[in-house]
């Protein structure tokens, strides 16, 4: 992981223009400095398009093995011509080709996961429905999501089988909104509640209430951090209504957490390591950071503001965070992003079209900027 970055060539800061000004060579300097109006409705056009290329291109790996020579033409296609009137073309025949696919293919995906798989499509797809309130993907976010929960449904194994153990890491996986069925019930109960289906919104809540009462606390690793440890699902609980009891056990727990904190104000990413060494949102001080935050907000204590604050303090002394590092990351992606992936020059990501690890998060990024107050994790914050 440590080759994965390109070096931050940027300004600090570039103060917003009202004209136009003259960078004959350096488009993204002229991004920057843009008044926020204006730029903010540029990074929507290029969030939208990117989100149908990522549709087109991250179904036809989903549903077909034939499409691969298509995904091929298609990437490179939107390298050359990423926001451009060709590019939009480009994205509604390869829109085109996925519903012929999608119909061709039974409906399965094979993977689920709103990580990597096409769960986060489906997620996409709901964040650009929020933004433009098209009903074409809200509908296409739905068949997404039953071919997900379809899928989801038939992977487990019989307790009565030789599996048992595999049987409990999947139903420790069901529990979890990034990697299991938690995720594919919470993101089809909001969608079936913005299209008025009552039943469909009654199945996946009923669902999810299942998944949660099959959750194990796997104890092959104790996982202190957001995406899968004890800071997240703390973080999921402060979201419902405790009673008194189960406010103190959760003020508890969050406290024993706040025990493991360094110095830095990082934390460790499990019980078994003692090294302050990452920071990344999965298991350190980006996601748990958040979790405080909610704490402070939940239950008024100090204590979880200080370390939240602590913590903070740690993704700014290594790490890049604040309003105007988001703003020039987004004007990066829309300006060189694409070019440097296409000469090899900047990693693609293992998983090129998913949200958590390619094109997918490009786009939800760039939707995102459009309303940066509006901004939430996807699959963490409500």
């Amino acid at each position: 992981m440590g080759c994965r970055f390109f070096p931050n060539e940027m300004p600090d800061f570039v103060e917003e223009k009202e004209e136009e000004i003259a960078t004959e060579d350096d488009s993204l300097m002229k991004l920057l400095s843009m008044p926020y109006s204006a730029l903010s409705e540029r990074l929507k056009r290029a969030g939208l398009d990117l989100k149908d290329t990522v549709l087109s291109l991250s179904l036809s790996l989903s549903l077909s093995p034939l499409m691969y020579t298509y995904v091929e033409e298609a990437w490179i296609i939107w390298i050359v011509t990423l926001g451009s009137k060709s590019c939009q073309s480009e994205s509604s025949r390869g829109l085109e080709v996925v519903v012929e696919t999608w119909g061709l293919s039974g409906q399965c995906v094979r993977d689920f996961s709103l990580y990597c798989g096409a769960l986060g499509t489906a997620f996409l797809q709901f964040k650009a429905y929020q933004l433009t309130n098209n009903k074409d993907d809200l509908n296409l976010c739905s068949d997404i999501i039953k071919a997900c929960d379809s899928l989801c449904s038939c992977s487990g194994f019989s307790h009565s089988s030789a599996k048992v153990l595999i049987q409990c890491i999947e139903d420790a996986r069901d529990g979890t909104f990034l990697c299991g069925r938690a995720g594919v019930c919470a993101l089809g109960a909001a969608t079936a509640k913005q299209l008025g289906d009552e039943q469909l919104l009654t199945y996946h809540l009923s669902q999810f209430k299942e998944a949660r009462e099959r959750f194990l606390l796997m104890i092959f690793e104790r996982y202190w951090g957001a995406a899968h440890g004890l800071a997240g699902i703390m973080h999921v609980l402060m979201h419902v209504k405790l009673n008194p009891e189960e406010a103190e056990e959760v003020k508890h727990t969050l406290k024993y957490i706040i025990k493991k904190q360094f110095p830095s104000g990082n934390f460790p990413s499990a019980a078994a390591d003692n090294e302050d060494h990452l920071v990344h949102w999965c298991h350190s001080a980006p996601g748990i950071a958040l979790t405080f935050l909610k704490a402070a907000e939940v239950f008024g204590d100090e204590v979880f503001l200080e370390a939240a604050v602590n913590a903070a303090e740690a993704v700014w002394n290594r790490g890049l965070t604040g309003w105007h590092l988001a703003k020039a990351f987004a004007c990066f992606v829309v300006d060189r992003a694409s070019k440097l992936i296409a000469e090899g020059e900047m990693h693609g990501g293992d998983n090129p079209y998913s949200l958590f690890e390619g094109i997918g998060g490009m786009a939800y990024l760039l939707l995102d900027m459009t309303k940066p107050t509006d901004a939430k994790f996807p699959g963490y914050e409500l």
